[in-house]
């Protein structure tokens, strides 16, 4: 066989081979069908109605009954602060001490006068005596008498008025010495030694003293809500995490409005053994207005996307049960429950496990519960 013949029977292979390639390349294998989605097994509570509280939550302040800004009721400079803040006190324990002594002086002096006065008055009693003898036996006249009882009476009532007015001095100079007009708590003390005090239309604040007994929680209702309110209404206190710490009840509210909150201010007593609470406090407080049937649900059946409330109901759509999202509006809290005051009804059955992995319409088969 020549060389030519040879060629042409290569190319002609070469050429059936690349064929076969191509042909390979562009046949398409049938590929088997997937399987259908399978239902992914949840756990479901039927949503039940139950009375549910319809409150709204105010700050409200502490406030007690007992509570003192106290002031000097003389003016001088300060000699001695004899408590700091924060310590017990009792009534009438001393406080601070007032420089004294120019009243001190004063009251020795009115005093000096008193002995004096009291030293003639002793003697006009002694004459007077003498001379009611004297008259009686017809030794003087009447008009001497009378005129010895006259002496007596102007130096009787000057006695008297020296008295008097020696003790009120002495009154006075205990005013140097500031007292506690309770028991209870000392404040800040933004007075030092030294300082000069002083009475008057704008007097110095040496310091309070508060009582932490006969509390009131002082709350501030919107205008809004004038015609629900009265005396009675259930008044929830919480600390700053949402804990209860006593329910009380309004046992005052006011004939006016605030015109600068346009609140009307209303009061409920706290009992003295609620802890740590303490007067001008912050606390938040929830009125009750009443209560109302709701659906509710667990508080693991409520998603959240974008920050709106949704749940995911068991509904059937043809033969077979399918993950439903519908958007709810929440209420009030119950124990471990959310109040449902729109959007679902009792009766449906909500889906409370795996809603991190559900999407609308998702098959799903409800275990028994």
């Amino acid at each position: 066989m020549s060389n030519d013949a040879l060629k042409r029977m290569v190319g002609m292979g070469g050429l059936f081979l690349l064929a076969l390639a191509i042909a390979g390349c562009t046949k398409k294998p049938t590929a088997p069908a997937g399987p259908a989605m399978r239902a992914m097994p949840v756990q479901t509570v039927a949503v039940t109605a139950q009375p549910v509280a319809e409150s709204s939550v105010y700050m409200a302040t502490i406030k007690s009954r007992r509570s003192t800004v106290v002031s000097p009721q003389v003016s001088g400079v300060l000699t001695a602060i004899l408590v700091h803040s924060g310590n017990h006190v009792k009534a009438g324990q001393p406080l601070m001490k007032i420089d004294s002594r120019q009243q001190q002086a004063y009251v020795a002096s009115l005093l000096a006068a008193e002995r004096e006065d009291k030293a003639l008055y002793d003697y006009n009693v002694i004459e007077l005596a003498r001379q009611k003898k004297l008259f009686e036996a017809g030794i003087i006249s009447r008009q001497a008498y009378q005129q010895e009882q006259q002496t007596y009476a102007s130096s009787k009532a000057s006695y008297e008025a020296a008295v008097e007015s020696r003790n009120t001095q002495q009154q006075l100079l205990d005013y140097y010495t500031v007292r506690a007009p309770y028991a209870g708590i000392v404040g800040d003390i933004p007075v030092h030694v030294g300082d000069y005090v002083s009475t008057g239309s704008s007097p110095t604040l040496l310091t309070t003293v508060d009582e932490n007994r006969d509390l009131e929680a002082y709350i501030y209702v919107p205008t809004v809500r004038a015609a629900q309110l009265r005396r009675g209404l259930e008044v929830d206190l919480l600390d700053n995490t949402g804990k209860m710490l006593e329910t009380t009840n309004i046992d005052f509210i006011s004939p006016q409005v605030d015109s600068t909150l346009q609140g009307i201010l209303v009061k409920a007593p706290v009992r003295p053994s609620t802890p740590m609470l303490r007067n001008d406090e912050m606390i938040e407080a929830r009125v009750v207005w009443g209560t109302r049937r709701l659906p509710v649900v667990p508080v693991l059946a409520v998603v959240r996307r974008s920050g709106q409330p949704f749940v995911y109901v068991l509904r059937k759509m043809d033969g077979h049960f399918i993950a439903s999202e519908t958007g709810v509006t929440l209420g009030q809290t119950v124990g471990n429950d959310y109040a449902i005051t729109s959007g679902l009804s009792p009766g449906e059955h909500v889906i409370v496990s795996s809603t991190q992995f559900l999407v609308n319409g998702m098959p799903v088969m409800p275990l028994p519960g």
